[in-house]
């Protein structure tokens, strides 16, 4: 039998480029290239901020009338289908030519049409000699709600970011348990929470605790957020997530910075941390080794970066 194939369309900014390659390595075993990534793992697309669209591969052939034929054949019989034409990195496909491939495949399938509120979606699309035909699933970025959190603050990671750290802990496991080490109001939760992953959260500091259990609450999220110094936590983790305090508000020296990562490291094997420094001796001091890293810029703020670290425990 052929392995299903899978192919993913990307959105992203420049400035996220980096971040976005090293997501898909953990997702698909592989980074995307020109926004575009053919796999045999099946994704939602909405687990990612990234992957705009999926196509569920049916049929191919690198000759189009072809493909035609195998549609027709396979007598397909449904109301209330569209279809769209996907347009991949290298088609070179002029715009009246892929309405007319549009009818060619309409009319191949019995039933009627419907362009607004489909109830499937079909879609052809070309890459690298071969055209393909399949079932089209769109991030219909729901997430997004999460910007309209009750509490925030300015300093805090954005979605995009915090969706990508999930991935990079979780690895699709869904069996994963997560710690947000030091949670904030949460954001790094509610895309854990979203997702379907087991996440609990700790912060020393009462306020933003009670914040981040309101915000989990606003949207209907039940998990744990305690009010404690990461070194009590007495709980094991498969992988804890650490977005590692920089601000005026809740500054920390070397000395806290290291106390984090050092008490985080001994409730799990596996660390995703961002950082805005160097923290490669911090981390092979408290017995972890760095496996992979990259930096992302804040889009407004050329100058200022953060980084992220995926850390292993030293064997």
């Amino acid at each position: 039998m052929q392995a299903s194939k899978y192919i993913y369309t990307y959105i992203y900014d420049n400035h996220e480029s980096d971040l976005c390659k090293l997501e898909s390595k953990y997702l698909f075993n592989q980074e995307e290239k020109n926004k575009l990534l053919i796999s045999d793992i099946k994704i939602e697309p909405s687990c990612s901020a990234f992957i705009r669209k999926r196509v569920d591969v049916l049929l191919q052939s690198e000759d189009y009338l072809e493909l035609i034929e195998k549609i027709k054949n396979e007598k397909i019989s449904i109301d209330d289908f569209k279809v769209e034409y996907v347009v991949l990195n290298g088609d070179k496909t002029k715009y009246k030519d892929r309405l007319d491939k549009l009818r060619d495949v309409g009319y191949n399938i019995n039933g009627m049409p419907e362009y607004y509120k489909p109830k499937i979606t079909y879609a052809i699309c070309y890459h690298e000699e071969t055209w393909y035909f399949g079932t089209l699933l769109k991030n219909d970025f729901a997430w997004e709600k999460h910007n309209k959190k009750p509490f925030s603050y300015s300093n805090s990671i954005n979605i995009n970011i915090a969706k990508a750290l999930v991935n990079l802990a979780a690895k699709t496991n869904k069996e994963t348990k997560l710690l947000d080490a030091c949670c904030g109001v949460g954001t790094i939760m509610l895309e854990a929470c979203f997702a379907g992953y087991h996440i609990e959260g700790s912060d020393i500091n009462w306020k933003v605790c009670r914040q981040a259990r309101q915000n989990l609450a606003h949207f209907n999220y039940d998990t744990t957020v305690y009010r404690s110094d990461i070194k009590d936590i007495e709980n094991r983790y498969d992988a804890a997530i650490i977005d590692l305090p920089y601000n005026l508000f809740s500054y920390a020296d070397e000395n806290t910075i290291s106390h984090i990562i050092e008490s985080s490291a001994k409730v799990t094997d596996r660390l995703v941390i961002v950082s805005t420094t160097d923290i490669t001796e911090i981390v092979n001091n408290a017995g972890m080794s760095i496996t992979d890293h990259c930096s992302v810029r804040k889009k407004e703020k050329a100058n200022f970066a953060r980084r992220i670290w995926v850390c292993e425990k030293a064997s």
